[in-house]
């Protein structure tokens, strides 16, 4: 029998305990008995369950667990794992007295006798649903996050271990480098680098920048699993944990080759534009420049080829005369070059068989270009003539072929090729359309990126002082441009270059056989009256002296109000003769007027421009600037003259026509 003092220290024990159970309130402690029915509670079981101790002590623990789980019978299975392992201890939702659930942490640990003896159980429940919401919403955020990250697909978003190792892989990756999950994970980064890159480091260089760093951002071109190449974006940025030790990267590409692109042609668009403004101000320059200097050309030739009519046959002063008239005409042959270049030279449009042009020019061009020039032609078997000048295209093939000679100063091959091309909406910089593309192709040194930039450029040249204008190769460009072409040149140092002239392919209709038929021989006309028209005093002066050289009555006037008032004085005039650009009023001006007043009268256009608009109602035969004497002679010659007398129209020959 225990002793009183004994017992009394073990009650006082056991109301300590309880004291204790009874003090908690964040877990419900209870015991069962062996077949689960409840025999205590405490206020923590009351506070998160609901039930007072008199509503529970004698009902069986089950009622605490939902309906899908006594189902299953878990309670039962409970008890025996508790009894049959020592303890049993789970997570899982149970029900409170109002009928709501919660998410509870349980542990059943059994009670025994010394003997051994299942007395019942010590089942202790905690309140965890706080924290299972707080795990579910982190779970969520968590998937959502995965579920956007593999929803992307304009990115490649992907995770790399702190040596650069692949450690996951979102669709944006798979879809902009190819590779599946499977074929990446557990592979270096440094594979999506070119070979360039990775001999430079840069793979390793990434990393270590993120590290010191913070972060690293870069475009470049990166490699897909085809090979292909695109150019990329990347974002490299660490992860770290809270104590700051790495755990790898984050890494975001983007494939941004098409805006590279985009931004590429809005550069080169934009260069374009401010070239062509610049090409446009040097030609408006140029066209002026050669337009005033073709006037000075005319009075110097004019005058030049008066005197020699004059001066007496000494053959020093002729030597001396021929001497200036060639000057003059090298003059005159370089103002033609300029006004070409500026789209003022008066042009004549007609059909060109190239294949012709070319096999009629071979001779002339084996010899200019010299025996260490081989010099080969490539044409296909049909090929359209082309919409130009023929004595232009003649120049400019000229022009090419002598670039490209001095391009190889050792000797060479010079290859003219041409074939049909067409042209759709937006291509080459031309209209739609069909195109003859001729080719120029020499196996000189080539051109640098510089050179080639400005190679068309007026007066630009790399030849010695005194070898060249740097008019040959901005000609070829004006005069392409002026047909509704266009000129283009492809070069590279030690690969040669490419001159490229695109004209529109002409329609030809056929047309009767032209029968040649003996010309009569026709006399000069009788003496004229002419009124010329122009507001250069050295030029109006020239051109009188030549018509008074043949005989004519010339009345010389420096405008267009000028010539009106002499022909509204009744001064009976056969021809007139008149500059285009002039103050108050141009020369196409004045001819319309002239021929709805007077339509008897006669008109010639004197001039070097080709800028003269479209005029239906009027057609003047036009007088290119600089003019000879015998030019001058021809075109009066070829003009229908009506004599005032009022008799028969006298039709002289020449090479033009009203």
């Amino acid at each position: 029998m225990e002793s009183p003092g004994r017992l009394s220290a073990s009650m006082s024990e056991d109301g300590r305990y309880r004291l204790l159970v009874e003090a908690i309130t964040d877990y419900a402690i209870y015991m069962l008995d062996p077949t689960g029915i409840i025999t205590s509670w405490n206020p923590g079981a009351q506070r998160f369950k609901g039930y007072a101790a008199d509503e529970i002590i004698g009902q069986h623990f089950s009622r605490f667990y939902t309906a899908e789980d006594r189902a299953t019978e878990l309670p039962a299975r409970a008890l025996h794992t508790a009894r049959n392992e020592g303890k049993f201890e789970s997570e899982g939702w149970r029900v409170r007295k109002d009928g709501t659930r919660f998410w509870a942490y349980v542990v059943i640990d059994p009670i025994t006798a010394p003997d051994g003896e299942l007395i019942g159980f010590a089942k202790i429940t905690r309140d965890l649903t706080e924290r299972k919401a707080a795990e579910e919403t982190l779970r969520q955020n968590q998937e959502q996050f995965r579920l956007l990250v593999q929803g992307v697909t304009d990115y490649a978003i992907y995770l790399l271990d702190p040596d650069g190792t692949v450690t996951n892989w979102n669709l944006g990756a798979q879809r902009i480098k190819g590779y599946a999950p499977d074929e990446i994970i557990g592979r270096h980064f440094s594979q999506f680098y070119t070979e360039e890159d990775r001999a430079a480091g840069l793979p390793q260089l990434a990393l270590s920048t993120v590290q010191r760093e913070g972060r690293f951002e870069r475009e470049g071109w990166r490699v897909r699993k085809d090979g292909s190449r695109f150019w990329a974006h990347v974002v490299i940025d660490p992860i770290r944990r809270e104590n700051g030790d790495l755990l790898g990267f984050a890494k975001i590409t983007r494939d941004i080759t098409e805006r590279r692109e985009a931004q590429e042609t809005l550069e080169r668009t934009r260069e374009a534009f401010l070239q062509s403004q610049k090409m446009e101000a040097i030609g408006q320059l140029t066209g002026g420049v050669a337009h005033d200097f073709n006037n000075l050309l005319m009075a110097v030739l004019g005058s030049l080829e008066l005197m020699r009519k004059r001066l007496p046959d000494d053959p020093k002063l002729r030597s001396l005369l021929d001497n200036a008239m060639q000057g003059a005409e090298r003059g005159a042959a370089l103002t033609k070059r300029m006004l070409t270049f500026a789209r003022r030279q008066e042009l004549k449009r007609e059909p060109v068989d190239i294949q012709e042009l070319v096999r009629g020019m071979s001779d002339l061009l084996q010899r200019t270009l010299g025996t260490s020039v081989t010099l080969e032609t490539r044409f296909p078997l049909a090929l359209p003539p082309v919409l130009a000048d023929t004595n232009q295209l003649e120049l400019a093939f000229l022009n090419l072929a002598v670039n490209a000679r001095d391009a190889m100063p050792n000797g060479g091959e010079i290859i003219i090729s041409a074939r049909q091309e067409t042209v759709a909406l937006g291509e080459h910089n031309l209209k739609p359309g069909r195109y003859v593309r001729l080719r120029v192709n020499d196996t000189g040194a080539g051109m640098d990126s510089t050179t080639l930039r400005r190679a068309t450029e007026p007066f630009f040249t790399t030849k010695q002082p005194g070898k060249g204008t740097g008019l040959g190769l901005s000609m070829v460009h004006g005069l392409a441009e002026q047909f509704g072409g266009r000129f283009a040149l492809h070069s590279k140092l030690g690969e040669g270059t490419i001159a490229e002239v695109w004209l529109p392919a002409a329609t030809v209709e056929a047309s009767p056989a032209k029968v040649a038929v003996p010309e009569p021989k026709v006399e000069n006309p009788p003496p004229l009256v002419v009124l010329a028209v122009d507001d250069d005093p050295l030029v109006l002066t020239n051109t009188a002296a030549m018509l008074e050289e043949f005989g004519h009555t010339c009345h010389a006037v420096s405008s267009a109000k000028q010539a009106l008032e002499i022909l509204e004085s009744g001064v009976a005039i056969d021809l007139v003769i008149t500059d285009q650009i002039m103050p108050h009023m141009t020369g196409l001006q004045l001819a319309r007027i002239v021929r709805s007043k007077w339509p008897d009268v006669a008109l010639v256009l004197a001039t070097g421009y080709a800028e003269i608009e479209e005029d239906e109602t009027v057609s003047v035969p036009r007088l290119a600037k600089p003019f000879t004497l015998a030019e001058l002679a021809a075109q009066i010659r070829g003009m229908r003259l009506r004599p005032r007398n009022g008799g028969q129209v006298l039709q002289f020959r020449g090479n033009g026509s009203e």
